[in-house]
C-alpha cells in the first residue's frame, strides 16, 4: 500500500504495474528508488498519485507464509482497514511505515468491496482478528516464544492459558506512550530483548503499532515476525464482542462495532470514514501477487 511497492526485504516485485510518474532530468537523477527499480525505471521518479498495494493472501495462504517465516530475520505485517486507508492517503509518515512492511493484508471486507466497486480490483481479505486467532490456535506451539505488546496482564494470562503458552512475554505500554521517547525506547528494548520470537503481536492501536514495527526494522536487532493487529486480542479474550459471522460476511462488522460503542467510534465511522470515497477515486490500487513457488 505504498508508493514504493517493492517495499522491504521480504516484499514482492511489481514489474508489470504501470508507472504513473514524471522522470526527472538526468542531471538530477540519483540512485533509483526501489519502486522505480520494480517498474524497470532507471531515473528517480515523482509519483502523480497515491498507490495502495495489497498482498494477494487470504487467511489460509498467509497462515502458511507466517508459519514458515522463521526467526532468523525480522519482518512485519500491517492490516489496513478503512481508517488506515484514509490515514495512508493523508499522512506521508504512515505511508512510509506501510512501505517498509513485508506484508500488507486487507483487514476490511467493507474496504475490499468498495475497492472492487470503485476501482474494479478484487482483493482477498485476511482480517487481523482471524489471523491472530488462527496463528495462536493452529500454528503456535506451547514452547514458542510469543511477544504480546498491549492488552492487560489479565488478557495475557487468559491467552497463555487458552493456548497453553509457556513462553509468553507481555509488555503493556502506558496510554500515550508513543509521545514519550523513554516509553517508546522501553517498548522497543523489551521486544528486542525478548527475541528471537516466533510472533510478536502489536496490539497498541494505529498508528502506534506501525511506528513500533518500523522502528524495530530500522534498529535491526529484532528477529521474528511482528503483526500489527489492533483490537484482535480484545476479541480473543472476550473483552470486546465481535460481530456475528453473518454481519462479517455482509461487510457490516463496522456497523456492529458502532452500535456497541457509538461514543468512541461515531467520529471514526461517520465523520472521518466517508473521506474514503474521494480518496479511493484519486488513488490507484494494486494487488501484489505472491511469487510462484517451484
Amino acid at each position: 500500500m505504498a508508493e514504493n511497492v517493492s517495499g522491504s526485504q521480504g516484499a514482492y516485485s511489481l514489474a508489470s504495474a504501470p508507472a504513473q510518474a514524471l522522470r526527472l532530468s538526468k542531471a538530477k537523477s540519483s540512485v533509483p528508488s526501489a519502486y522505480a527499480q520494480s517498474l524497470g525505471l532507471t531515473d528517480t521518479v515523482i509519483l502523480r498519485e497515491v498507490v495502495h498495494v495489497i498482498d494477494d493472501f487470504g487467511l489460509p495462504e498467509f497462515t502458511a507464509v507466517a508459519a514458515s517465516f522463521g526467526q532468523e530475520r525480522y519482518g512485519y505485517v500491517v492490516t489496513p482497514n478503512v481508517d488506515h486507508l484514509i490515514r495512508y492517503y493523508e499522512d506521508p509518515t504512515f505511508r512510509a511505515q506501510y512501505r517498509a512492511a513485508d506484508f500488507i493484508l486487507m483487514d476490511s471486507r467493507f474496504a475490499a468491496r468498495l475497492v472492487r466497486l470503485l476501482k474494479g480490483v478484487r482483493l482477498p481479505v485476511c482480517t487481523g482478528s482471524d489471523l491472530t486467532a488462527h496463528l495462536l490456535a493452529k500454528v503456535v506451539q506451547p514452547a514458542d516464544r510469543i511477544v504480546m505488546i498491549g492488552g492487560s496482564s489479565e488478557q495475557a494470562q487468559q491467552i497463555a492459558a487458552k493456548y497453553g503458552l509457556t513462553d509468553l512475554r507481555h509488555h503493556n505500554p502506558p496510554m500515550g506512550f508513543i509521545k514519550d521517547p523513554l516509553a517508546v525506547e522501553e517498548c522497543l528494548k523489551f521486544i528486542e530483548s525478548s527475541g528471537p520470537f516466533r510472533f510478536c503481536f502489536l496490539a497498541v492501536g494505529s498508528p502506534q503499532q506501525e511506528t513500533i514495527a518500523q522502528a524495530l526494522r530500522a534498529r535491526g536487532v529484532a528477529r521474528g515476525l511482528a503483526l500489527c493487529i489492533g483490537a484482535s486480542l480484545n476479541f480473543i479474550t472476550g473483552h470486546e464482542k465481535r460481530a456475528p459471522v453473518w454481519m462479517q460476511k455482509l461487510a457490516l462488522e463496522w456497523l456492529f462495532r458502532l452500535m456497541h460503542n457509538p461514543k468512541r467510534l461515531a467520529g471514526r465511522y461517520l465523520v472521518r470514514g466517508p473521506r474514503i470515497f474521494a480518496h479511493l477515486r484519486r488513488s490507484r490500487v494494486v494487488l501484489r501477487k505472491a511469487p510462484i513457488s517451484g
